[in-house]
């Protein structure tokens, strides 16, 4: 990457560039005779105090002293994706709420505040997209208050990685001793070549309706509540999938969830028994929940995955999804949120 005027290196960035994309070069260990140089990425969330912050794509906020700064500029955002379908972070985010939505929900402006019994942090968190329509300090008391008095700890869910996505907001929490707990990321395919897999989906049921033997396979909930079966099953069209288990066993060998939300089929809750792995029944559920909803009219796939399951990349990588970008569940503190 070319940092440089007339062959020398130059620093073209300033306090004014936060908010923008950047690459910088600082040098490591400049005492040291091996110095290196290191090149950073991302959006410059900060400068104060002659510290840099940058935030990579995966939500990594690297902090740069100015004095190690060799090099740095501003660079176009991130490039759309060249394989799957066109969206937006925000769109993709969106989509996935309506796709998981909520028990109880309130908007705060643009953001949207959700509650569901403490049931996945996707369905107890904010969706915090756009402009609260309030100040941020603001903001955050009512969000802090609106879950202190459903007795439950205050989430932000923000995304990084894409043009529209909130490492600036990401950054205010961080300097107000918001914690980042859990990160996942959103993964898009087209959804012909999902359903265009050889993969045996006679055993797969498919179903409207979930059912207790679903449910024992499902590992996210050891007592289904309420609040699970109301999550799960909501959404503007949700398929429930499961192969049976062996002879006698009442449990599952493996299940899937599929809703349709106009051109955006979103895929969840796919597992398989420990014993029954590497068989191809996952492929088999996500080909027959796919069909179904090429049936229905969808077109894109869309699904979320936390970044350290090491298996579900594999398994979703071979079915073509690719990253988008990422989102992270930001924990207000004890007390006060600023």
């Amino acid at each position: 990457m070319d940092f440089t005027t007339g062959g020398r290196l130059e620093v073209r960035i300033t306090p004014a560039d936060v908010g923008k994309r950047v690459s910088v070069r600082l040098l490591t260990g400049a005492a040291d005779p091996h110095a290196t140089f290191t090149d950073v990425v991302g959006v410059l969330t900060s400068w104060t105090h002659d510290v840099l912050c940058v935030t990579r794509r995966s939500g990594e906020a690297v902090r740069i002293a100015r004095s190690s700064l060799v090099a740095g500029k501003v660079v176009p955002a991130a490039p759309a994706r060249r394989r799957g379908p066109a969206a937006s972070a925000r769109e993709l985010d969106r989509v996935a709420a309506r796709g998981w939505p909520a028990v109880e929900s309130e908007a705060l402006g643009d953001w949207l505040l959700r509650a569901s019994g403490g049931f996945t942090r996707r369905a107890n968190s904010v969706l915090a997209t756009g402009d609260p329509g309030l100040p941020l300090d603001a903001a955050l008391d009512r969000v802090t208050a609106w879950y202190g008095e459903r007795g439950r700890p205050a989430y932000l869910q923000l995304s990084t990685g894409a043009e529209d996505t909130q490492e600036l907001l990401a950054a205010e929490l961080d300097a107000r001793g918001w914690t980042r707990e859990v990160s996942a990321q959103v993964r898009i395919a087209g959804l012909a070549p999902v359903a265009d897999q050889d993969a045996d989906i006679s055993a797969v049921t498919l179903s409207r309706h979930i059912d207790d033997a679903w449910l024992a396979r499902y590992q996210r909930s050891a007592a289904p509540s309420p609040e699970v079966r109301a999550v799960l099953s909501g959404g503007p069209s949700v398929w429930f999938a499961t192969i049976g288990g062996a002879a006698g066993d009442e449990i599952p060998a493996a299940i899937g969830r599929l809703v349709v939300d106009g051109r955006w089929a979103g895929f969840a809750a796919v597992e398989v028994a420990p014993e029954r792995r590497r068989q191809g029944l996952a492929q088999a559920v996500m080909t027959a929940l796919a069909r179904k909803a090429l049936e229905e009219g969808a077109s894109a796939a869309y699904l979320q995955v936390e970044t350290d399951n090491e298996g579900a990349h594999a398994l979703y990588e071979g079915l073509g999804f690719t990253v988008h970008h990422t989102y992270h569940h930001w924990r207000a503190p004890h007390g006060d949120a600023h």
